[in-house]
């Protein structure tokens, strides 16, 4: 592909990432009350697990398992399972105890936080469909290997970055401590979040 089309794909990935949806709600509540640590490894996580498909479509198997309806709807109730589960933790965090405000010792919440944006980004069926959607343009008939897992690569870059980087941003200074003063509201109100996404999947709207 020419320089401009490489731009032109950046510009579609950047955009998708920071669109908002499930994804960036998890990213920013993992940040608010586990800290820097367990924002960066979530938004690592869904990096990888968006990586996954953009790796996928750019070798073309996301067309074949495209082809069997079983794939989406597994995908889908999954997705559905995964918000239910989420919502219900984050609701049952909410009425726990406070949190501490030292960002230390969250070994357990870090790998947690990046099973969550792992889990998140791999159980969206749209990810699926939105991929093959955006190939298109870009994908010739004598395409190299090479420019075709460039291409995934570029996007597992684009999207786990702008995570970390919100996760970043977020903790600055004494961000943490402020966030963490409202950190049962925000569990209580992600909670929610979490199954209202869940209803949109099951609509057909997420």
């Amino acid at each position: 592909m020419d320089p401009e089309a490489w731009v032109a794909l950046a510009t579609v990935f950047v955009l998708g990432a920071m669109s908002p949806g499930p994804s960036l709600a998890v990213v920013l509540r993992n940040t608010m009350v586990g800290g820097r640590r367990q924002g960066v490894m979530t938004g690592i996580g869904h990096g990888i697990g968006f990586g996954i498909y953009a790796f996928l479509a750019a070798a073309g198997i996301a067309t074949a398992l495209s082809l069997h309806e079983s794939t989406e709807l597994i995908l889908k109730w999954g997705g559905i399972t995964l918000l239910i589960w989420l919502g219900y933790n984050f609701l049952k965090s909410s009425m726990g105890p406070s949190y501490e405000s030292s960002d230390d010792d969250h070994g357990p919440s870090d790998r947690a936080g990046f099973a969550q944006g792992f889990a998140i980004a791999l159980l969206n069926p749209k990810i699926l469909a939105w991929m093959l959607a955006l190939y298109a343009p870009f994908i010739e008939a004598n395409i190299s290997t090479e420019t075709l897992f460039g291409m995934g690569l570029l996007g597992m870059a684009i999207d786990g970055t702008w995570y970390v980087t919100v996760a970043t941003v977020l903790t600055r200074g004494d961000g943490v401590s402020k966030l963490r003063a409202q950190a049962r509201r925000i569990d209580a109100a992600m909670g929610v979040l979490m199954f209202i996404f869940a209803g949109l999947l099951y609509s057909g709207y997420l």
